[in-house]
């Protein structure tokens, strides 16, 4: 009977509809984790992490001639976290994105709602699609697109909930509020990137409730992308000025650039930088901030499969130099394989030691494409620590630090009209 009524429902839908689009997709994606020095080294006298944690997402997206329509929910769970006999899951189901875009003119349009936030190579915005949670933002985004340009113009304001007093966010890990401009232009062979961020912080008291604020930092920049024949390259330029939440004068930069030559069909080497400036001795002091953060991008995307900095961990510190060469190759027409090694130092001095150097970083990951919408990867991480790093996550243990990962991603697609059909 459920089958029925749901078939009979997307019939009616159709043929109401029959101007519009609708698809229904969904996305089931488990992956094992085994966990030996991920993300900080592993200390003695304890036991390395297997788990098994999975996302499952429905998404439903409605299109017409003025109105673009988006809804994802998800479930993330790890699992055994509920027993087999449950009242209720634990708090893993929510809403990732659930957004309007209102079509004023083919050039004009304003989204409104949950979503992903997604620009350039995602350093400064991106999805952070490779945690089972992800990233999305409520916010409002102004587009205008035409031929070669666009630019977006977006902000938001978050508060705690509903209520009659205060101003105050007490929420942890989001922002109290952002505006931010971005403008794109593509030109035969390259392409240009420009973005600004203000960026609002809460400051709460907790002696004196007199003295919460706001308080902001602004962090402008660009990115730019070419290719020519066999060679691609992209560059990042970016500064932070203004104040951080703790009211430190802040002066930090980002610099990176990366070229990428396709020897052959199937096999490409990848050389590259990146700089993020730092504090010397690991934090701020005499109230200037030199360490720049790459608030809200994909950064599990850079400097090391591993996690070791920029994700949840490394704010306002001694930054990073992140040196790295990789390969990407086609092992046939569904399976191709990325190696990279990455060699890391501090950007700033280290308190307990003359030498920047962190470490080294090996990274594998294969990839095979068993159907279109079925995607099996499995991956291998290797940490080579150096002297610094021991100093820097305080862990002075002699242990190997490495992670193994395999991960299925099953995207069917349930369900799809066409236009004018």
């Amino acid at each position: 009977m459920i089958r029925i009524g749901i078939c009979s429902f997307l019939f009616l839908f159709t043929i109401i509809t029959a101007h519009a689009q609708l698809k229904v997709d969904a996305e089931l994606r488990p992956r094992f984790e085994f966990r030996h020095g991920f993300q900080s080294l592993f200390p003695d006298n304890a036991d390395p992490s297997a788990f098994i944690s999975q996302r499952t997402r429905l998404n439903v997206g409605y299109k017409n001639e003025y109105l673009n329509f988006y809804l994802s929910v998800q479930d993330i769970r790890v699992w055994g976290d509920v027993p087999q006999l449950n009242r209720a899951d634990r708090n893993g189901f929510g809403v990732h994105q659930a957004w309007g875009e209102l079509l004023f003119t083919p050039e004009f349009s304003l989204k409104l709602g949950r979503q992903v936030l997604n620009y350039d190579d995602q350093r400064i915005f991106g999805g952070v699609a490779w945690a089972q949670q992800a990233r999305s933002h409520d916010v409002a985004v102004l587009k205008f697109k035409k031929d070669q340009s666009s630019f977006h113009v977006g902000a938001a304001f978050n508060q705690d909930g509903e209520s009659n007093l205060n101003n105050v966010l007490t929420t942890a890990n989001t922002y109290k509020s952002i505006q931010y401009g971005w403008f794109h232009q593509d030109w035969d062979g390259i392409s240009a990137s420009f973005l600004f961020l203000n960026n609002g912080l809460q400051f709460i008291d907790a002696f004196d409730s007199d003295n919460n604020e706001t308080r902001f930092s602004q962090t402008i920049g660009t990115h730019l992308k070419g290719s020519k024949e066999k060679l691609t390259w992209l560059a990042n330029l970016y500064y932070q000025f203004g104040n951080d939440v703790g009211d430190n004068d802040l002066s930090a930069y980002l610099l990176a650039l990366e070229g990428s030559y396709k020897i052959e069909p199937k096999w490409s080497l990848v050389l590259g930088g990146e700089l993020l400036s730092g504090n010397d001795n690991g934090a701020p002091s005499g109230g200037e901030n030199k360490a720049f953060t790459p608030f809200y991008g994909t950064n599990h995307k850079f400097n090391g499969l591993m996690d070791y900095f920029f994700v949840g961990n490394h704010a306002n510190n001694v930054g990073l130099l992140d040196v790295y060469v990789g390969s990407v190759i086609g092992l046939g027409e569904k399976t191709s394989l990325n190696a990279r090694i990455h060699n890391f130092s501090a950007a700033a001095d280290l308190a307990t030691t003359d030498s920047k150097q962190l470490g080294i970083e090996a990274d594998f990951v294969l990839n095979y494409n068993f159907k279109k919408d079925v995607n099996i990867k499995v991956g291998y991480s290797h940490l080579f620590a150096s002297e610094g790093m021991e100093f820097l996550k305080n862990n002075f243990d002699d242990n190997a630090n490495y992670w193994g990962w395999v991960m299925l991603t099953i995207k069917p697609t349930l369900f799809q009209t066409n236009l004018d059909q």
